[in-house]
Formats: structure tokens, C-alpha cells, sequence
């Protein structure tokens, strides 16, 4: 199938075969979805939680909505 193919098919077909091929790779031994650096940013980021550099949730939502915001006009 090319994508030409894929681009005709209806939204509901080509999501079910987006999720249908995602399965098929995230079950793969072989295939690891996550590169290496994933795991370096995911410890980087835990370390920064224990030394209390984190941000609560709130107020990073409430930066990216001002950011966003300001994207716009």
C-alpha cells in the first residue's frame, strides 16, 4: 500500500491502521521506540524533582498558556 492509498481511505481506516502498525512495532523485541537520550532527559528530569527544581503543574500550565498566547498576536 503507498501512502498515496492511505491518504484515501477514510479518517476512522487510517487511524485504525496507524494504531494497527504502532502495535506491531511497539510489541517488535527488536524495535526500541524510545532512543538513548530519552532515558538521560527522564533521569535529568527525576533529579531535578528531588532537588526541588521542579515546577508544580499550574504554574507550568499557566507559563505555556502565556507563551501560546503571545505566539498568537
Amino acid at each position: 500500500m503507498q501512502t498515496a492509498d492511505l491518504a484515501k481511505l477514510p479518517l476512522a481506516e487510517r487511524l485504525a491502521a496507524m494504531e494497527a502498525l504502532w502495535d506491531s512495532l511497539s510489541h517488535d523485541p527488536r524495535h526500541d521506540p524510545s532512543p538513548a537520550w530519552h532515558a538521560q532527559v527522564l533521569t535529568q528530569r527525576r533529579e531535578e524533582v528531588e532537588r526541588g527544581e521542579s515546577l508544580p503543574w499550574d504554574e507550568v500550565k499557566q507559563r505555556l498558556r502565556a507563551i501560546a498566547s503571545n505566539a498568537q498576536h
